[in-house]
C-alpha cells in the first residue's frame, strides 16, 4: 500500500485533479481502508504542498491546483467514508467554515475530514462564511460546536465578532466555539472569549473530543 499512498500523495503535490479522482476511485472499487487513503496518501500531499508554499517553492497557482486535487478525491471518498464511519456518530455534532472575506479552506478541509472521520457529524459551510450564517446554520442544525478559520490578519476579526454576536442574542452559552488558523493563537483564542484553539487538525480532534465528546 505504500506505492499507492505515494501515487495519492504525489497527484496532490503535482496538482493533477484527474488522477486524484482515478486513484480515489481505485481504492473505492478495491475496498481499501479509506481513513489510511485519506491521511497516509492525499492529506500528506497537500501537507508538502502547504511546506513548499512557506519555503517559496510553491506560488499560488500550485497552491491553488494542489488544494483542487484533494477536493476533487475527497469529494468521492468523504460519502463513502461517512457511511463507513456513521455507526461511531455521537461524538457531537459541528459546523465548519472559513470566515467572511477569507477564500483560503486547505486546512479546513483537512480539519473537517479528520473530525467526519473520528465520528463527528461535521457541517462544513465552506470558505467566506458570514458571521449570520455561522450562527443561522449551528441554531438550525442543533449543533454544539461552530469551528472557525482564519488565515489572514484582517479576516481573524470575523472570530470575535462571532462570539460578540451569539452573546448579543443570548445564545452564547449554547455553543463551543473553537478558532483556528495561521494567524491565531491559544492567547487570541482567549481575548475574544472562544473556548478553545487548535493549531492542525490533530489538535482540533483531539479538542472538540475534550470539549464535545460524547454529548
Amino acid at each position: 500500500m505504500r506505492q499507492f499512498y505515494e501515487e495519492c500523495k504525489q497527484a496532490v503535490i503535482k496538482g493533477d485533479s484527474d488522477l486524484a479522482q482515478r486513484l480515489a476511485t481505485e481504492a473505492i472499487d478495491k475496498k481499501e481502508p479509506i481513513l489510511d487513503v485519506i491521511e497516509n496518501g492525499f492529506v500528506k500531499g497537500i501537507e508538502e504542498v502547504g511546506r513548499l508554499w512557506e519555503d517559496g517553492a510553491f506560488f499560488l497557482p500550485e497552491l491553488v491546483m494542489g488544494a483542487e486535487a484533494i477536493k476533487k478525491a475527497l469529494s468521492l471518498l468523504n460519502p463513502v467514508l461517512a457511511e463507513q464511519q456513521k455507526r461511531n456518530f455521537g461524538k457531537g455534532k459541528l459546523v465548519i467554515g472559513t470566515v467572511e472575506g477569507d477564500i483560503h479552506d486547505i486546512g479546513k478541509t483537512l480539519v473537517s475530514t479528520m473530525l467526519s472521520a473520528n465520528g463527528f457529524e461535521v457541517y462544513d459551510l465552506g470558505f467566506d462564511v458570514g458571521v449570520d450564517i455561522f450562527i443561522e446554520e449551528a441554531s438550525k442544525r442543533g449543533v454544539n460546536c461552530i469551528a472557525t478559520s482564519a488565515l489572514l490578519t484582517t479576516t481573524m476579526q470575523k472570530q470575535r465578532k462571532i462570539v460578540e454576536a451569539l452573546k448579543e442574542r443570548g445564545i452564547r452559552k449554547k455553543f463551543r466555539v473553537i478558532v483556528g488558523g495561521a494567524p491565531c493563537s491559544r492567547r487570541w483564542a482567549d481575548e475574544i472569549g472562544a473556548d478553545g484553539y487548535a493549531k492542525d487538525a490533530v489538535a482540533a480532534v483531539k479538542l472538540i473530543g475534550e470539549l464535545i465528546g460524547g454529548s
